[in-house]
């Protein structure tokens, strides 16, 4: 099983940004953000499949969020730009074996096949 550490997140005010950063042991076909408020469902945020370097990203982060990666390390970085409270959450980076580009609809919660201990992103108004 794929081993991922994350870094980053913390406590910013609305407007200003983060970098998030995933490293897996092996590289996956798909590795990816989700992210979970408080009383809320985890939620699908942004990917890439490493076949291809295809990314993704949800609306709400579209234009806000992008990724970067680094080959040699199979390190992916969110950089998260002008952030708002509703961004506040748990951010969990994930992977899956499987390639789910460019159909991204099969890349959820129930597909992932490890996940990161998760960081939390607190986003003051």
């Amino acid at each position: 099983q794929v081993q991922l550490a994350e870094s980053g997140g913390g406590l910013v005010q609305a407007g200003a940004s983060l970098r998030l950063s995933c490293a897996a042991s092996r590289r996956p076909a798909t590795q990816g953000w989700f992210r979970q408020g408080l009383g809320k469902e985890r939620e699908f945020v942004a990917a890439m499949s490493w076949v291809g370097h295809i990314m993704h990203y949800a609306d709400a982060v579209k234009g806000r969020f992008t990724i970067s990666r680094d080959n040699a390390k199979n390190t992916l970085y969110l950089e998260m730009n002008n952030l708002n409270p509703d961004d506040t959450a748990v951010y969990y980076c994930a992977s899956s074996i499987l390639n789910w580009a460019p159909d991204w609809n099969g890349f959820k919660s129930s597909t992932v096949d490890s996940w990161g201990q998760g960081t939390q992103v607190t986003v003051s108004s």
